[in-house]
């Protein structure tokens, strides 16, 4: 829901803080939304008491890739508007970039054990993460309303998370003996970075949003600069009242932008 929150105010802003929104959208659904989930869901997967190490590398790069693809494709259909083609297309990326998210961080996960994966399963569920991708872009251009972000939300948690355990049911695991210790770091080790993280950069997107003006706020913003840039340039204004003098009119209360985090340094 804070994802389509920050896509949401994408929509009403251009350039550089544009692209700050589309940031912070990439963070919480790529990172927060999508990679915590899938990270906290393997942390319950066990194998006989068999102990399970994950690779840190692989794993930080499996988050890496979670935010960069979700990132990818909230640009190109911001940029490409609402076009059913492109929205298609940034769809099918980023639900690849999804799938390809979770078996990375399958791959990263080290046991004692043969793991053997059924193609038509693994098939289905990089068809569940398309879906979940697409869905999730479409509600990023439609989102308005918190009960709409919310439905948004609802129905992209349970795409996501139908991804999740389809790719994992694909999995055929066949423990072996093995004296050899099994290298990496504990799935709890990863538990306290994650939580730290994950809670500072919630706090600080949802700060940005709610001190952020809203779109309202900002079309009006947006006619009052061109009222003074027309002014500016020696455009008449509107006609008013005869014998009355043209004073410049003070903003409206909605006029009156709080501060953003995100459209601090914009400028």
């Amino acid at each position: 829901m804070l994802g389509l929150s920050l896509t949401a105010k994408a929509r009403a802003t251009t350039g550089s803080a544009r692209v700050r929104w589309l940031v912070g959208g990439a963070l919480s659904i790529g990172g927060t939304g999508i990679w915590v989930m899938h990270f906290v869901a393997m942390t319950g997967f066990t194998v006989g008491g068999n102990p399970i190490r994950y690779d840190v590398p692989l794993t930080i790069a499996s988050m890496v890739l979670a935010v960069a693809i979700v990132g990818a494709g909230l640009f190109m259909v911001s940029a490409r508007g609402e076009k059913i083609g492109w929205l298609l297309l940034g769809g099918v990326i980023t639900g690849l970039g999804v799938a390809g998210m979770h078996y990375l961080g399958l791959f990263a996960m080290n046991l004692s054990a043969n793991i053997y994966y059924d193609v038509t399963l693994v098939a289905l569920s990089v068809v569940i993460a398309i879906a979940a991708a697409t869905v999730a872009l479409w509600f990023s251009l439609r989102t308005g309303g918190a009960l709409t972000a919310a439905g948004g939300a609802l129905i992209m948690a349970i795409a996501v998370s139908g991804m999740h355990y389809v790719g994992m049911f694909a999995m055929e695991v066949h423990p072996r003996i093995s004296l050899t210790p099994v290298d990496g770091a504990r799935g709890v080790d990863f538990m306290l970075p994650v939580l730290a993280v994950v809670s500072l950069l919630t706090l600080g997107l949802l700060l940005a949003v709610i001190l952020a003006p809203s779109e309202q706020e900002m079309r009006t913003d947006a006619e009052l600069l061109a009222h003074l840039e027309n002014r500016r340039s020696g455009q008449p204004d509107a006609p008013t009242t005869p014998g009355r003098p043209v004073v410049s009119a003070s903003p409206p209360a909605e006029a009156q932008r709080r501060p953003s985090l995100f459209d601090a340094n914009e400028g």
